[in-house]
């Protein structure tokens, strides 16, 4: 299996349309079955009114398909606080996932003003 229980994800789904809501979710592996994978975390939401991610206030448990071409998933450090991720923005203008503690991640196609 290419992704285990216990293991941490970062998840993007893929805009169809300049329209589309951009979407996140951060969570840690609950149950993985041949391409789909259970994960338990935060869903996060991009607010074009004040150009950031916003992390919804609930836990929640999505299922995914790895199999989903809309889909792009990034394993995070097995040290990873879920609880404290959130987004920044680095000196470089680049849009940073972070638990400001053990790891950064940069999920920018561009840059974080695009």
């Amino acid at each position: 299996m290419i992704v285990q229980p216990g293991q941490k994800i970062h998840v993007i789904t893929r805009r169809l349309f300049d329209g589309d809501l951009r979407r996140h979710f951060v969570g840690q592996v609950e149950e993985a079955i041949e391409s789909s994978v259970r994960v338990r975390g935060y869903a996060f939401i991009f607010d074009e009114g004040v150009n950031e991610f916003r992390r919804r206030d609930d836990e929640r448990v999505r299922i995914f398909s790895l199999s989903d071409p809309g889909l792009i998933v990034n394993i995070l450090p097995a040290d990873a606080e879920v609880e404290e991720i959130r987004y920044e923005i680095d000196g470089h203008g680049n849009r940073m996932v972070t638990d400001g503690i053990t790891f950064s991640l940069n999920v920018s196609e561009f840059s974080a003003r695009r």
